[in-house]
């Protein structure tokens, strides 16, 4: 090829990385591969002669005179429909199954709920649905274990997870429950020890407790607000005077004075 054709196309596409597959991957392609060899030997063993490869028929004529004026030819089967032909089929290689070794009872085994749904080696026999391999919905997850979206969904790699029906409402969205054993090793990336798990658990604690003693005071505030308000009532009449008797306060002078019997207020005047 020439270079202007190669610099006419321009350059080539970079490929993308390619992924490493994981243990149990490698095991389940292996399994099917094997699975689809035996189903193509078992069609290729039920097939009639007719059908197997390089098998052909071939009929030869021959010619007779019918004493009529006419002669008449008859076909007949060749030497090679006479033979009985015998299919040989060469035997499959003999390929040792990859198996998965158990983390718990160290057995091998080829499949099992754990590796099919969450890529962990456990046996169906070693299965503990109680506490170890309970499953555990996100919420909890983040709840209890202190963990963010990004720590299930982000972070390398991401945790795998089943989907399963809203138990309190059917028409609500389908919950995704994780495996407890995995939460636990990630919640350990995260924080590092069960120490640093606590003090941030107390630590919320703390905040959360502050915040809801802010609420109750700003509540109480209010209350005694409202209070207040619905008791005071404001007066728009003015206030009139009702004084009691006369007073001497200096004979000389002719003073006198009065005093209010309601506010106390005291009127003092000079008599002419």
């Amino acid at each position: 090829m020439d270079t202007e054709a190669v610099d006419a196309a321009g350059p080539e596409p970079e490929q993308s990385p390619k992924t490493e597959l994981s243990a149990a991957m490698r095991a389940k392609i292996e399994r099917n591969r094997q699975r689809a060899l035996m189903l193509r030997q078992a069609r290729v063993a039920s097939r009639p002669l007719s059908a197997v490869e390089g098998a052909t028929s071939s009929k030869v004529s021959k010619t007779i005179d019918s004493g009529g004026g006419f002669f008449i030819e008859e076909e007949e089967e060749g030497e090679e429909d006479h033979r009985t032909r015998r299919v040989v089929h060469e035997p499959a290689p003999v390929i040792k199954p990859d198996y998965l070794v158990c983390d718990d009872c160290g057995k091998p085994f080829m499949d099992s709920y754990l590796s099919n749904s969450f890529d962990l080696s456990v046996c169906d026999k070693c299965r503990d649905n109680e506490e170890k391999h309970k499953l555990i919905s996100r919420t909890e997850a983040m709840q209890q274990y202190l963990l963010k979206n990004c720590d299930l969904d982000k972070r390398d790699p991401p945790l795998r997870f089943i989907l399963k029906k809203n138990p309190h409402n059917s028409r609500w969205g389908d919950m995704k429950l994780y495996l407890k054993v995995q939460v636990e090793n990630r919640c350990m990336e995260v924080w590092g020890s069960e120490e640093a798990l606590e003090e941030a658990k107390e630590t919320r604690e703390g905040n959360r407790e502050v915040k809801k003693q802010k609420r109750f005071n700003k509540k109480v505030k209010e209350l005694r607000r409202a209070v207040r308000s619905s008791m005071w009532t404001k007066t728009t009449t003015a206030h009139q005077h009702q004084y009691g008797p006369e007073e001497v306060v200096d004979p000389e002078d002719d003073l006198y004075k009065k005093t209010c019997t309601t506010c106390g207020h005291e009127l003092t005047y000079e008599k002419m």
